[in-house]
């Protein structure tokens, strides 16, 4: 198995209006060492982070519940999903970023967190790596009822809820999130609650 020759030939900007949306043409070489060339649309939209907070002592997590768009323009009835604490990169780092929006959305100040792994979310269309944490929360660390922040518009509710109901809202369909589901399967599978 060998990793193929990849020339960029052009690239068309769609779209800058949110993100960028960019039309890639590329000469890619086959197994057989002949030549293809191929047009693709990608989304860059920066990369991100996501953490699932987890108290071991009570056996519970943190979860945000919002409206995404996407997701009901394509059969979520309601647009609302039941996620992990996440947000985009800054300026900063992934750590950075995900205590940050961890305060922003959930009202919890954390200051310890651990990385446990990266991931392309969607590979075939959007250029982000996800940087996916877990982090130990209490009482003490609640600093504001969170719910994000107003200039960026978000209207984010705060869920506690034990681990237990939680995982078990994957296999019911309450929780599709694939950030969410992979962290709570990571959770079960090193046993943090």
């Amino acid at each position: 198995m060998h990793d193929p020759q990849i020339k960029i030939k052009q690239t068309d900007l769609l779209s800058d209006n949110w993100y960028l949306l960019n039309k890639v043409t590329f000469d890619y070489q086959k197994n057989d060492n002949s030549w293809i060339t191929q047009k693709r649309e990608v989304y860059d939209r920066g990369n991100g982070a996501a953490i699932l907070l987890y108290n071991s002592k009570q056996k519970t997590v943190i979860l945000t519940r919002q409206f995404r768009l996407p997701t009901y323009l394509n059969g979520n009835k309601s647009g609302m999903m039941i996620e992990v604490c996440a947000g985009l990169l800054d300026q900063d780092n992934p750590e950075q970023c995900v205590i940050r929006e961890t305060e922003e959305e959930t009202g919890y100040r954390i200051t310890k967190v651990e990385k446990v792994m990266e991931s392309y979310m969607s590979p075939g269309a959007v250029t982000e790596i996800l940087h996916l944490f877990v982090g130990e929360y209490d009482e003490s660390m609640k600093v504001s009822d969170g719910g994000g922040v107003e200039q960026e518009q978000e209207n984010i509710e705060v869920i506690e809820m034990s681990y237990d109901d939680a995982y078990a809202m994957i296999a019911s369909g309450e929780i599709k999130d694939a950030k969410s589901i992979i962290l709570l399967q990571h959770a079960k599978i090193n046993k943090l609650v």
